[in-house]
Parts: C-alpha cells; structure tokens; sequence
C-alpha cells in the first residue's frame, strides 16, 4: 500500500529532518490486527520513532457511534506500536509521535475539546511506558513542513519524493522571484 501524502511528510522529516537510516509505511504488525503509519529507525542512536499520521484538513475528530472517539483510537494504535516497537527493537529508543496538521482547540465550556484528549493521551503513555509522545500537530507541524522546505531549497540534486522536490521548487521559485524584483525586472 502507497503512503498517503501525510505519511511521506512525516517520512520525509524522520529521513531528511532527524536522520533516520530507514522509513518504511504502514507496516503490518504481524502479532496483532493494526498497522503503524510510519517507522523510522535509527540505527546510530539506536531510536525507532512509530508514528500515526491522520491529515484531516478540517479537525482531527474521530467519532464512533457519534461520540468523539480519538483518545481512545489513538491510545488504543500507540499501545500496539509501542509494543511491537519493544518486542522487535529491544534496545532501542522507542519515540512515539502523532502528526495532525489541525487540531482545534475548543473553549473550557465545550463538552469536547481534541486538543486536551491529546494531551490526555500524552499523559497515560508517559505514565503507562514512560514515554514521551511527540504531538507533531498545529504549529509544531508548520514548525516540521517549514524545516523540510528549508532542507529542500538548500539541496541541488532533485528528489525522489514528489513531496520534497515541490518543497525544493517552491523555496527556488521565491528565491528567483525576489532577485527579479530587487533587479527590477518584474513588479
């Protein structure tokens, strides 16, 4: 199955932005239903980073039987990464990270606010594997797609990731505009 374009950004920043030796996608665990979105392993450090990826461009919310659901869907798939990542990389570093784009964050009185589950669930993967979960979500995923524009406008050689070779020709594009204008050859 071919990574969705959410998963190639985080494959792409676990490669070029924190320097992992492999990526790989929606590997099957093989002891338990569920795949993990991205894997990115690094062998130097000895960390393996298991990320869940959902690019939903109007709000995480995971519902079932219309109730918000994502504290428990997201515990629930980083309690079967953590564990694979443990059984098949003992030794390792096991860093867990969730990427979403935009996460609303609702007012105190709101019955539901996707930001606080979060950060809930933050909280029982620290207290349960005392592990840090990498909220990669709202400015912290801006913060990721700006240091891969930038990666990519400071590399020559083209991509092989269409992702990143569109991040390289846009950060070109605004260099060249902005010396056209300083010379005075367009508005």
């Amino acid at each position: 199955m071919k990574q969705n374009i959410g998963e190639e950004i985080c494959g792409e920043f676990l490669k070029n932005i924190l320097g992992c030796d492999f990526i790989t996608y929606n590997i099957v665990n093989p002891d338990i239903q569920g795949e993990i979105d991205v894997v990115g392993i690094k062998l130097i450090d000895k960390k393996i980073y298991v990320c869940e990826v959902a690019t939903h461009t109007g709000g995480l919310q995971y519902v079932t039987n219309k109730r918000p659901d994502d504290y428990n869907r997201f515990y629930s798939k980083f309690k079967k990464d953590i564990e694979y990542a443990k059984t098949y990389f003992e030794g390792f570093t096991v860093i867990p990270m969730l990427w979403s784009p935009i996460v609303k964050i609702s007012n105190k009185t709101a019955k539901y606010n996707t930001h606080s589950e979060l950060t809930r669930l933050k909280e029982k993967i620290k207290s349960e594997y005392q592990l840090d979960l990498q909220l990669i979500i709202n400015e912290n995923y801006a913060q990721a797609l700006d240091s891969l524009k930038d990666f990519a406008s400071k590399t020559t050689s083209a991509f092989t990731s269409p992702v990143m070779r569109l991040f390289q020709i846009e950060k070109n594009l605004n260099k060249h505009i902005v010396r056209l204008k300083k010379r005075g050859l367009i508005e």
